[in-house]
């Protein structure tokens, strides 16, 4: 039986070096949106307790939710990046789900339920007043409009640009993030220009009870994301069926009888494959054998960086 690890081959570091310049574009991209929602959140949290807005308090709170959502991000490109030790001998790769994980219960709690709150003390306290200040809270929403829409804009550049972007659950974080925010702005405009005309404040009411519900299925869907790689998901079908193919093309190898994997972060993967070998092979070739075979594949998708072969069947040369 074998199961000795294989070390990424020395064309690995080009891997490592693609890994690192794609971080670097996504904390450019996490940076600058991080920049537009500590300004947007300031100028809708004042324009918001100037006029009185429930819809406008309710996207202060939506940026203060992204603004710190943004800070988890950060943090998991960090620690994810950290080279295996002792305690955690695949690496740290996962960090990443765990803090998008964090990041999806920020949206959750902090916009989501302030949203509901705030459409509630909006229909709970309406004594019939004549909206007032909301000008500057329109002029304001249409600044954070065009703030947000060009953070959208450059999340889905990288998006484009970078094929493996759309895997990264910070990129993913954030264009769920930058898409919410333009469309809360515009429900929260909405909202005002239809209390404004109307008078009636259960428009804006609305609009923040929208907001909640757009928040809180963002945040859904970004948990349940997370959840998937932390409890262990496999490789891409595409990618299992192709490393079986080629375990199957080795002409030392009888059967592939099982073949497991699991990512364990962005650009690393578990490969446990069990083989029967064929009938006649020399004990002392086998060792040579399996090294060989873990090595192409970790040649050929260098994300593949942990290969363990299982030896079921290879009776030695004479043997039955």
């Amino acid at each position: 039986m074998d199961a000795t690890d294989v070390a990424a081959p020395a064309h690995a570091a080009d891997a490592t070096d693609a890994a690192d310049a794609a971080d670097a574009k996504t904390r450019i991209t996490i940076l600058v949106a991080l920049a537009a929602n500590i300004v947007i959140a300031v100028a809708k949290a004042i324009g918001g307790l100037l006029s009185g807005s429930p819809a406008l308090l309710s996207e202060a709170a939506h940026s203060v939710a992204d603004s710190t959502n943004e800070v988890f991000l950060l943090t998991a490109l960090r620690r994810s990046r950290r080279p295996a030790d002792r305690r955690h001998p695949f690496g740290y790769g996962k960090e990443r789900y765990f803090w998008s994980l964090l990041a999806a219960v920020g949206i959750f709690v902090m916009g989501g339920c302030f949203s509901f709150y705030q459409g509630y003390h909006a229909l709970a306290t309406d004594n019939g007043e004549k909206p007032s200040g909301y000008a500057v809270g329109l002029v304001v929403l249409a600044v954070a409009l065009v703030a947000e829409g060009s953070s959208l804009l450059r999340a889905l550049h990288q998006l484009r640009k970078q094929k493996d972007s759309a895997k990264d659950p910070a990129v993913r974080t954030v264009v769920a993030e930058d898409s919410t925010a333009v469309l809360g702005v515009l429900l929260a405009m909405t909202g005002m220009v239809l209390h404004l005309i109307t008078g009636e404040v259960a428009w804006e009411a609305g609009a923040s009870f929208g907001i909640g519900l757009l928040l809180v299925f963002v945040a859904y869907r970004l948990g349940a994301e997370a959840r998937v790689q932390l409890v262990g998901e496999s490789v891409d079908p595409e990618l299992r069926d192709r490393i079986s193919a080629l375990l199957d093309a080795q002409p030392e190898i009888d059967n592939v009888a099982q073949l497991l994997t699991m990512r364990l972060g962005m650009d690393s993967a578990l490969i446990a494959a069990r083989i029967d070998l064929v009938p006649g092979l020399d004990s002392e070739d086998i060792e040579l054998i399996c090294v060989r075979i873990k090595r192409s594949v970790v040649e050929t998708w260098p994300e593949a960086d942990h290969v363990f072969l299982d030896i079921t069947e290879a009776p030695p040369e004479g043997g039955t």
